[in-house]
């Protein structure tokens, strides 16, 4: 087992390194639009089409296209390093968005939509690959909990923020413009991250396409893709459960909840000193992940608590005329027990997000150790294997949602993520194969 020390190199330490603090503000500006997006997309090809449908395959495109570029991407970042691919992509990335709003009017084809979000996707700047081979090669290897965890968090914010931000540009503006406006910025900032890059830091690997040599990669690139389902179960878990009770605007918080965890767990994980084997930590995690949301199961057990029904009427008395009658079929605010159980689902869902981050940070400790000569490829499948988790664990958490209830979502996420921890015990064993550093 490798354990990655007793010397844990704090974040303030971290950005106390030359340019690291810019890196870390560049980077955020430049994943601005991971999450903004295909959210625009969807915006702006219903807008455009009037069609639903057109636009989830528009965002479907999208995701197909970030899934397929990512190892490629990683590959030339092997060969040649992250300042020309991220150049590349950064002007690539900006010019598909402003093109594809650009042609979104109506009466127009609509197969041109689908195929500039899928080369948005496929550009899409690998900004926390570029971070993680940046921030990895300028600490030791007792360091790099705290860099991977900086790069993780850098990133929460910024898919905090990004939707924020596009939230508010729309309602001064348009959909359409602010999805240009979050691109231009994104660009801007992915083309200054590649400048701040420490030039001469990086020289090209002689062992790119060793991704595989050591077998243990495949096993971990499953357990990633189990943590990628959790996260998908979660994101439908958690509208469809404020929906199901009638309060809907839970939802954001709801949301926040496992991002504040993220960003806690971050902090914390990146700033303790961790004697333990990598891939005990990473079992660990998982299994911290799954177990705050499997009580969430016993929802649908307990009384509703969405208060009584708008839509049964009265029979009191003779019908309310005029104004009253409007007042009266006004929404109620939510009662004190509503309030008191999605307490409890924030509660657990921010005690899951404590083990997301440093999960997420755990398994990319484990690419260093199980790729070290194609990192940004394998950190490029890594990212591969969390959409397409993401994807599958939101399916099968709808399916389960319409079956059998509102807490469906989350027990699913659970066993995304206990089955994840029961295989990432695989990863306690020494390997059989010549470490992927031999010839």
């Amino acid at each position: 087992m490798t354990s990655d020390g007793p010397g844990g190199l704090p974040h303030r330490r971290l950005l106390g390194l030359p340019g690291v603090a810019a890196q870390a503000v560049l980077g955020f500006l430049a994943q601005l639009t991971q999450q903004v997006a295909p959210v625009g997309l969807v915006l702006v090809a219903q807008r455009a089409t009037g069609s639903l449908a057109l636009a989830g395959l528009t965002a479907a495109a999208f995701s197909l296209g970030a899934g397929m570029g990512r190892p490629v991407l990683g590959r030339l970042m092997d060969r040649h390093g992250p300042r020309p691919v991220l150049a590349t992509t950064a002007l690539l990335h900006v010019a598909a968005l402003l093109a594809l709003v650009g042609y979104a009017q109506p009466d127009r084809p609509q197969w041109p939509m689908v195929a500039l979000a899928w080369i948005i996707g496929v550009a899409l700047p690998p900004i926390s690959v570029s971070m993680r081979l940046e921030w990895g090669r300028r600490t030791p290897a007792e360091g790099r909990t705290a860099a991977y965890s900086l790069v993780f968090l850098v990133q929460e914010l910024a898919m905090l923020t990004g939707p924020l931000l596009f939230g508010l540009l729309i309602a001064v503006a348009s959909a359409s413009l602010a999805l240009g406006t979050v691109a231009a910025a994104a660009g801007a900032g992915t083309l200054a991250f590649s400048l701040a890059l420490r030039s001469g830091s990086y020289a090209g690997s002689r062992g790119r396409g060793r991704v595989f040599a050591d077998r243990r990669m495949f096993v971990l690139l499953p357990v990633v893709l189990l943590l990628g389902g959790f996260i998908g179960a979660v994101q439908v878990g958690v509208p469809a459960l404020a929906t199901a009770r009638e309060v809907p605007a839970a939802t954001g918080p709801l949301v926040a909840a496992l991002s504040v965890g993220g960003i806690a767990g971050a902090i914390a994980y990146g700033s303790r000193r961790w004697r333990s084997g990598i891939p005990a930590r990473l079992a660990a995690l998982m299994l911290a992940l799954g177990l705050p949301l499997t009580p969430l199961a016993l929802f649908d057990a307990l009384p509703s608590f969405s208060g009584p029904s708008l839509s049964t009427p009265s029979t009191s008395g003779p019908p309310i005329p005029g104004p009253l009658a409007s007042a009266s079929l006004a929404p109620e605010p939510p009662s004190s027990e509503s309030l008191w159980w999605m307490a409890v689902f924030w509660a657990a869902l921010f005690l899951a997000g404590l083990a997301l981050t440093p999960a997420l940070t755990t398994s990319s400790l484990l690419v260093d150790e199980y790729a070290p000569h194609a990192q940004a490829e394998a950190f490029g499948w890594v990212s591969t294997a969390i959409g397409t988790g993401g994807a599958a664990g939101a399916a099968v958490a709808g399916v389960a949602g319409d079956r059998f209830g509102p807490a469906a979502p989350f027990l699913t996420a659970a066993i995304f993520a206990l089955a994840g921890a029961a295989l990432a015990l695989a990863l306690l064993r020494r390997p059989r194969t010549p470490s992927p550093g031999r010839p």
